[in-house]
């Protein structure tokens, strides 16, 4: 899922250590389920090389530099802090003299101040609006303000593995929409416009006049409302498993998740989410029926079901409105999405910038992250 685990060291640039990734906020340790490439594998750019599981969700480390895979240091089923050596790759006229002493005299590479910093601050703020209290989380200064909208039940920890990777193309803000995550749980008016104003009123009270606007699933459908209602505010749009492309969805899941109250119920739900359904952890699961039974939410989720999923159709088709605007957009969909047809993706053709992953379903930026982190990159960079 992310490929910044894989790191030149200065003092030799023929071996690169591969490390335990840090993927959000809060993550300070992972555990490695498997190694996906045996010892002395040539690896390349972008391959999947060993499995890991955090408290939040499983995934996949991607090499970020090619080489051989000289070392697998990381057992299985053992847990090891952020940043801790799990393997080495290495060039292949490196002798084992040198890659044993590289091993040996590895330390984690030192935090900068302005990392310390903000390591040692609050790891989510709020912002308090005319929608309520909203939380969010923010990365990066520049001066290109980026904002991520996660999707129908969801919150900013569905961009666990974009934000950080997001901040070196400027100033990033990730926000639990009214009714989510940790913000007010109070949903005034159902509909895509309201929303929308909420979206609006949080980016004033960042002092945000104008935003690429990044969003998935129902976060999609948003961002598209806010471009059509306000086009001033909106530098660009990218639009990931998106909503508001046509009617169809799958109502199984919408009723599904709104419905699930054991993990019985709710693990087959959100299986649905992702190409490979072992993505799904037991804490992924507990976290979701946590936040349901927080005060508030079912009527939330249920109002926002109705209004803007009702009878398992979408009401906001936006795509041909969206057709007649000059804003930039970007489609991305995973090809084994099972919530949202991943043929919505071409009610846009010819008029964005459309990518169909394989290997991926409705969470593609989770699953997918590398790439996707690489078309937005590209994509705000235009």
């Amino acid at each position: 899922m992310q490929d910044n685990v894989v790191e030149s060291v200065t003092g030799n640039a023929r071996i690169r250590p591969i490390v335990m990734p840090k993927w959000g906020l809060s993550m300070a340790e992972g555990k490695v389920t498997g190694w996906l490439k045996p010892v002395g594998t040539r690896i390349a750019v972008g391959d999947e090389i060993l499995e890991v599981e955090t408290d939040k969700i499983a995934g996949v480390v991607e090499a970020g530099d090619a080489g051989i895979l000289r070392r697998a240091i990381g057992a299985r089923d053992t847990i090891y802090p952020v940043k801790a050596l799990i393997g080495v790759i290495a060039d292949a006229e490196v002798s084992d003299q040198e890659i044993d002493a590289f091993v040996e005299g590895y330390a984690a590479p030192a935090e900068d101040g302005e990392e310390d910093a903000a390591e040692a601050g609050p790891k989510y703020e709020f912002a308090d609006t005319p929608f309520g209290r909203l939380r969010y989380a923010k990365r990066g200064s520049g001066e290109t303000a980026i904002v991520l909208v996660h999707g129908f039940g969801g919150d900013l920890d569905n961009w666990l593995f974009n934000i950080d990777a997001l901040a070196g193309a400027g100033t990033v803000h990730a926000v639990d929409l009214p009714g989510h995550g940790q913000s007010d749980k109070t949903v005034g008016t159902a509909s895509l416009a309201w929303l929308s104003d909420a979206l609006l009123a949080f980016m004033d009270a960042q002092g945000i006049g104008k935003a690429h606007l990044v969003g998935h699933s129902m976060g999609g459908a948003i961002a598209m409302e806010t471009a059509l209602a306000h086009p001033e505010r909106v530098a660009s749009l990218a639009l990931i498993g998106s909503a508001g492309l046509g009617e169809e969805i799958n109502g199984g899941y919408t009723d599904g998740f709104v419905s699930a109250s054991s993990r019985r119920d709710m693990k087959p739900v959100l299986e649905q989410l992702f190409h490979d359904p072992a993505t799904v952890t037991r804490q992924l699961v507990e976290d979701i029926l946590k936040y349901k039974r927080i005060d508030g939410v079912d009527g939330a989720l249920s109002a926002l079901a109705a209004g803007l999923f009702p009878g398992g159709r979408q009401a906001g088709v936006l795509a041909d409105r969206l057709k007649a605007t000059d804003v930039p957009v970007l489609v991305v969909f995973g090809a084994s999405d099972r919530v949202i047809p991943p043929a919505h993706a071409e009610a846009l053709a010819g008029r964005a910038q459309v990518e169909v992953l394989a290997e991926a379903g409705h969470m593609v930026q989770m699953e997918k992250a590398n790439r996707v982190n690489e078309l937005l990159a590209a994509h705000i960079g235009r």
